[in-house]
């Protein structure tokens, strides 16, 4: 019985939600997806962004297993 009770309790507390969900539309100005990740990618490179990711995941790494017991 406490089960359908609070079915009931629920389903008349969500049963009157009502949702509006809208979609706006924009003008997409460059489609060319692949393109904008090659040119991200190709300035993470050329800006040296990619050593200072790998250095930080190997001296995170090391920390890690440094200070970890066991």
């Amino acid at each position: 019985m406490e089960y359908l009770h609070l079915h009931d309790t629920l389903f008349s507390l969500l049963g009157n939600i009502h949702i509006d969900i809208n979609f706006v539309a924009t003008n997409i100005k460059d489609p060319d997806v692949i393109g904008q990740m090659q040119n991200a990618w190709n300035n993470f490179v050329k800006t040296g962004q990619i050593w200072a990711t790998l250095t930080g995941i190997i001296i995170g790494y090391l920390f890690k297993s440094l200070t970890s017991y066991g």
